[in-house]
């Protein structure tokens, strides 16, 4: 049997795995009333959606890693993905706790209205969601410009520095496992470490960024690993483009649920999952040029999100995909916009790469 059969049959069992798991654990968070209630205002309707459906990914994981046990890039990027996920899990977990109730209002004046950094239009619903939006609600309640329309319980959420922390942790059983020694053709040696940790802390971020509209993280992972395997496959390297072939399957299952309008959120489970063994399998195989260039849209928008938070530059809404949609764009525009863009980027990385005179 060639590397092409071979490498269909594995997709058709990551995928197969996929859709059976995310499925029964669907089945188990609905009659668990697990669900999510999102915080944007113009997502309030997927209030009840099952959240931490990642865990039928890392079910699916765990069982395709089981059946391939001899191909150790696939075991340990499944490693990874099981503690990046049960990270993730508690995360999620703690966000079963209300944190705060906050008030979501409308502007019922005939003009624009400015509220904290946001400027309401005639007729737009926002949460007053800082300490500058409360103070102004107060002031402009009483001159009758707003009206509250809605209460939205806000979850408890670990901090900033608690996660990063924790995917410190995460990165260093990827260390621990002494298989990642070169990166880009260089010897690391002692390097290795601070590489593997920013690698593993920005891959999580980076995909955990993104999962905020049906299908924009699990569709932009299909298309990213599909690639890398793809690529991998053309320089013909089977046995590297394993993991990846794995998890096209793997994020391609899920996504059959969670696109739009999706049944299933992945939570932080599956988002630090993914992430985590995305980055395992781009340092495990040393496809870090084209491992980078295939998450760009996720990492630009880290990029956005941190000028933001450094008051470099003003977002009325973080992280960028939901300035577009305040902007006036669709949820599903938007997703097919980073799709779009994906698949271009990556598609230009592997013809560039390959079908170029060397």
């Amino acid at each position: 049997m060639d590397n092409f059969q071979n490498g269909m049959i594995l997709l058709a069992v990551a995928l197969i795995s996929s859709l059976f798991f995310t499925l029964f654990i669907r089945k188990i968070l609905k009659e668990a009333d697990i669900s999510d209630n999102p915080i944007v205002s113009e997502h309030r309707h997927k209030a009840g959606t099952p959240t931490m459906g990642g865990l039928g990914i890392l079910m699916a994981a765990l069982l395709v890693s089981t059946i391939y046990i001899n191909n150790q890039y696939l075991t340990v990027t499944c490693f990874l993905m099981m503690i990046a996920g049960l990270v993730g899990l508690l995360d999620d977990l703690i966000g079963l706790k209300v944190k705060e109730v906050q008030k979501v209002v409308k502007n019922i004046s005939s003009a624009p209205v400015e509220i904290g950094q946001l400027t309401l239009k005639v007729g737009e619903e926002a949460r007053a969601a800082t300490e500058k939006a409360r103070k102004d609600l107060e002031k402009l309640l009483k001159e009758k410009k707003l009206q509250i329309i809605a209460e939205v319980p806000i979850k408890s959420e670990v901090k900033e520095s608690e996660k990063i922390l924790a995917q410190f942790i995460i990165a260093l059983f990827l260390v621990a496992a002494g298989t990642i020694t070169t990166l880009g053709g260089f010897y690391l040696g002692l390097l290795a470490i601070p590489v593997i940790v920013v690698g593993i802390i920005g891959a999580i971020n980076a995909v955990n960024l993104i999962d905020g509209m049906d299908g924009l993280a699990a569709g932009i992972m299909t298309i990213a690993s599909a690639s890398c395997a793809i690529f991998l496959n053309l320089n013909g390297d089977y046995n590297s483009s394993v993991p990846f072939i794995v998890l096209t399957g793997l994020s391609l299952g899920f996504l059959a649920f969670n696109r739009y309008p999706a049944s299933i959120f992945m939570g932080d489970t599956g988002s630090f999952a993914l992430g985590g063994g995305y980055a395992a399998a781009v340092m495990l195989t040393d496809t870090v040029y084209f491992g980078v260039l295939a998450l760009a849209i996720p990492i630009v928008s880290v990029i956005v999100s941190l000028l933001h938070r450094s008051h470099i530059i003003k977002l009325p809404v973080e992280p960028l995909h939901h300035t577009l949609h305040y902007k006036g764009l669709s949820e599903k525009k938007i997703v097919i916009l980073y799709w779009g863009l994906t698949f271009v980027i990556c598609a230009l990385g592997i013809y560039f790469y390959q079908f170029l005179p060397k």
